[in-house]
């Protein structure tokens, strides 16, 4: 199996100025308790006798991306037994961004690229990204990504996803990832129809998939049923062909450990889906 979404860091190694502010909370909520070093050891310590063999290192706010991409890709090298690609950072607003792809696409483990367009409602509702969504030099990088085979990870909410939505039909060969089921925090029953409307912008989009990942962000004191409506939703329009597991570890382990949080979406996903959710859509869009 394949956990498609995760982080690892070494706080020695790199730096991550967002993880090492103190007494500030987050929209995820406070992160005091992750604010310590989590290695590969660790994380397959959380995952590894749940029958997890490969993953999927999501970029996390590094202070200088190249050295975090090169951080992880010698964690790759040194654990051939793992199969572990990598989603890098990369600025799609910046006109030199091919340049900085040549530096990445140097490190085997590479496959793709994130960027966030917005986190959370109020003081994380926006980016550079966001801001600059119109630019022809935001298309002419997505063409790019498609260009050199590489995926595009992408992170925003609710609000913003027909916006995106207009962008991203643009690049109908370049493969792209929505994070976390494109961020619900609104879980009243009209916030969940209006993601559900929302998520349909993107969803009708072939080259779409989505992750079921990072689901307590938003409702910390979870438990599994609390779930159910988020996870059948993204299978009824991705399909479980489109839709894959991410931990979201070690963020998501704030509110539970990793037993539960795998159990659960287990118990959510039909048998008949496992082998999709699980395994199959990662391997094929990471090309693990």
């Amino acid at each position: 199996m394949i956990d498609a979404h995760h982080h690892l860091w070494d706080l020695s190694a790199v730096r991550y100025p967002w993880l090492e502010e103190k007494s500030v909370m987050r929209f995820f909520g406070d992160p005091t308790a992750i604010q310590k070093n989590y290695l590969m050891n660790d994380f397959q310590a959380d995952c590894q006798s749940h029958g997890f063999r490969g993953s999927v290192h999501i970029q996390v706010g590094a202070e200088d991306p190249i050295k975090e991409a090169n951080w992880v890709d010698s964690i790759a090298s040194a654990n051939s037994d793992w199969s572990m690609m990598q989603v890098v950072y990369c600025d799609l607003t910046y006109t030199q961004m091919p340049a900085t792809l040549d530096l990445f696409q140097k490190l085997p483990s590479v496959v793709g690229v994130r960027q966030i367009l917005s986190r959370a409602p109020g003081i994380e509702s926006g980016s550079i990204l966001l801001d600059n969504i119109t630019s022809p030099t935001v298309l002419e990088n997505l063409q790019e990504l498609s260009r050199r085979q590489l995926c595009f990870d992408l992170q925003l909410i609710p609000e913003v996803m027909e916006q995106a939505s207009f962008l991203l039909q643009k690049v109908p060969e370049l493969k792209i990832a929505i994070c976390h089921a494109g961020s619900p925090h609104d879980r009243t029953a009209s916030g969940i129809k209006y993601w559900q409307h929302a998520l349909r912008s993107i969803s009708s989009l072939p080259n779409t998939s989505c992750k079921i990942s990072g689901l307590g962000m938003f409702h910390h004191n979870w438990k599994t049923q609390d779930f159910k409506v988020l996870v059948e939703t993204c299978l009824e329009q991705f399909g479980s062909k489109r839709c894959m597991f991410g931990s979201n570890f070690p963020v998501d382990s704030l509110y539970s450990d990793y037993t539960r949080l795998f159990s659960a979406i287990k118990m959510l996903v039909p048998e008949p889906f496992h082998e999709a959710v699980f395994e199959k859509t990662a391997s094929h869009f990471y090309n693990l």
